[in-house]
């Protein structure tokens, strides 16, 4: 079973940054670029020496020995410290809460920008790998890139657990080829050994630091997909994780560049495409389909984060409650989210039209990256000094120094914001506002149907004394609410209206609690509302934010630990409450943001499919609310 995560994790997690090599070194000396690094022999040296030190230093250091040990009952990922920072959060310091809280989701936001990003200049840069082979190949870049993708796309419904499978063996095998090629070049130049030595790194920034600055744009390029290393830790364990980085794709990846690095040293006109160079000339189709598998796993890993943020953000109440398909049975983390799939289709292909080359995406790619580690770093401090107590003089001189560092290239990246970055932030900006809008509009919303629903205990108190006058039938009814202080909406209305009511009534309350799984030991809480002869059941199902919520599941866990009588589930009919939004005249928000409010709600996953009751035996009652 450890071999197994092993080698699944080198298929998931390893997939976007083991395919830099690919277009991030031709990045850095593209003659294209607005600040163009210049072909010498030191700055080979020195750029080779910094791609493999920002590695050591974001990837080796921060994210594999540090940021791993920041787990959420065993996920990870910027979701997971934000549940860490709410979970143990006090009263004194909510408002620092809040601050890191928004900050996490610009930088999910973020990662959704880099979701869309990662297939276009990942798959491009492998379709680019034809003009080596023959430039007449160029006007084929663009439709074969488009076709993969949409067929990638279109194969996210069907679930990746069979294919998953293969991912494994196929990154093995280009891991071993990246060391292979990268063992070739250096031994034409094995003076580029010499850029292992920090010195170069050093002297290139402080002595071409007009050059340096700017080349860190694309640097950043060889470190991406580090945050997946994070995000994936729930599904493969940090060990694993660890251990394919440090013995298998970190010395792959570091041979590939020097590799790389000497051919340019060999000759300025391999800059041209240095890895696909690499290769002798016969083997340069077989690695351009290699390289594309490659990206295509890489793509699907990026693509999967996403639903899994998306998913994560939906039940910790940033995005409304979304479909959610699971596609394997054996594998907790395959999920398919429509919504989520076709927005990603179509902003990738218009990527992939609109900038028409990885060189042109580079720098979009390098913003989203950076940004998110930025926000990590960040949040990661703040979890080490608030919940482990380490010395303030660690956090702040440790961090600090790794604060100092990511806003280095931050910096170095906000240059290009005309030629490219200015995408990532708009996306992230416009992912963030619909986050944070659907929060504000949905504190709004249930604060107005706390109070048409009044009191529950109110409205129990007088159905003992007959009011309403109702008729009883037999069965059971379950109207799920949101706890036990107001009375569901649908309860009212049927009892109210229809005047009638069940022999027995469960109220039911889904919690998503902030850790990842619940054990069925604790998954329900059970108590009656009254005189256990009035049949009136209270039943509280809770859930992690990683499972789907099965009501009927929980209602049969519930069944056997009612007192008394017990619940009886023959019969048992669903009650739905559904309200229609309209913009009111109070100035609660700005207009515009209560129209995207209100347009972010259609997006709302059909309530009977999401809490997975049956449709022959739900009902859904309507109401109507102002923003």
């Amino acid at each position: 079973m450890r071999l197994a995560l092993a080698v699944g994790a080198l298929g998931v997690v390893f997939g976007d940054i083991g395919t830099s090599p690919i277009y991030a070194l031709q990045t850095l000396f593209n003659p294209a670029d607005p600040h163009p690094v210049p072909i010498n022999d030191n700055n080979v040296y020195g750029l080779v020496s910094l791609i493999f030190w920002s590695m050591m230093i974001v990837v080796t250091i921060f994210y594999v020995m540090l940021a791993m040990r920041a787990d959420n009952d065993g996920e990870g990922g910027i979701m997971a410290l934000i549940t860490l920072i709410r979970r143990h959060g006090t009263r004194r310091d909510r408002r620092t809460m809040l601050v890191l809280a928004a900050l996490g989701i610009f930088g999910a936001a973020l990662f959704l920008g880099d979701s869309m990003i990662t297939p276009a200049i990942s798959v491009l840069s492998a379709v680019e790998g034809l003009k080596v082979i023959d430039p007449s190949f160029d006007v084929w870049v663009i439709p074969i890139t488009a076709v993969i993708i949409v067929l990638l796309f279109g194969f996210q419904r069907k679930g990746t657990a069979a294919i998953g499978r293969l991912f494994g063996p196929v990154m093995i095998g280009w891991f071993l080829t990246l060391a292979v090629l990268g063992i070739g070049g250096i031994a034409g130049h094995p003076e580029i050994l010499r850029a292992l030595s920090p010195v170069y790194a050093a002297e290139f920034l402080t002595d071409h630091f007009h050059i340096g600055f700017f080349a860190l744009a694309a640097v950043v390029l060889t470190f991406t997909g580090a945050e997946a290393l994070y995000a994936d830790m729930g599904h493969f364990g940090r060990k694993n994780i660890t251990a394919g980085w440090i013995f298998l794709v970190f010395p792959a990846l570091l041979l590939n560049y020097m590799g790389q690095g000497a051919m340019i040293l060999e000759s300025p006109a391999n800059v041209s495409g240095p890895f696909f160079l690499l290769a002798p000339e016969w083997g340069r189709i077989p690695l351009t389909v290699l390289a594309t598998a490659a990206t295509v796993i890489a793509s699907q890993a990026v693509i999967t984060g996403a639903y899994s943020v998306a998913s994560q953000a939906s039940k910790l109440g940033y995005l409304p409650r979304l479909r959610i398909a699971h596609t394997s049975e054996h594998e907790i983390g395959q999920i398919y989210v429509p919504w989520i799939n076709w927005m990603l289709l179509v902003s990738v292909l218009t990527l992939v039209f609109a900038f028409r080359s990885s060189a042109a995406l580079a720098y979009a790619y390098g913003m989203a990256v950076i940004g998110t580690i930025t926000i990590v770093t960040l949040l990661y401090c703040y979890v080490a000094r608030s919940q482990w107590r380490a010395p303030r003089w660690l956090v702040f001189t440790g961090g600090g120094l790794m604060l100092a560092f990511d806003l280095l290239f931050l910096a170095a990246n906000s240059t290009k914001l005309v030629h490219g970055a200015w995408l990532p932030l708009v996306i992230g900006i416009t992912a963030f506002t619909v986050m944070v809008t659907w929060q504000r509009g949905r504190e709004l919303v249930t604060a107005e149907r706390t109070r048409r629903e009044g009191p529950l205990a109110d409205f129990l108190a007088r159905l003992q004394q007959g009011e309403p006058k109702v008729a009883q039938v037999p069965g059971t009814a379950v109207f799920l609410n949101r706890g036990t202080v107001s009375a569901p909406l649908a309860m009212r209305a049927n009892m109210e209206r229809n005047h009638v009511r069940h022999a027995t009534i469960v109220v039911m309350s889904v919690e998503t609690e902030p850790v990842p799984r619940i054990p069925d030991a604790e998954r329900v809480v059970v108590r009656y509302l009254g005189p256990a002869d009035e049949g009136i059941v209270h039943v509280t199902a809770r859930f992690g934010y990683m499972e789907p919520q099965d009501v009927p599941a929980a209602l049969r866990l519930a069944k056997g630990r009612a007192p008394g009588r017990g619940l009886k589930l023959r019969d048992t009919t669903y009650f739905l409450s559904t309200i229609q939004l309209r913009c009111g005249p109070a100035a609660t928000m700005a207009a515009w943001r209560k129209r995207l409010f209100i347009a972010t709600a259609h997006m709302t996953a059909d309530a009977a499919d999401h809490f997975k009751l049956p449709r022959e035996r739900t009902v859904i009652m309507g109401s109507q609310i102002e923003v």
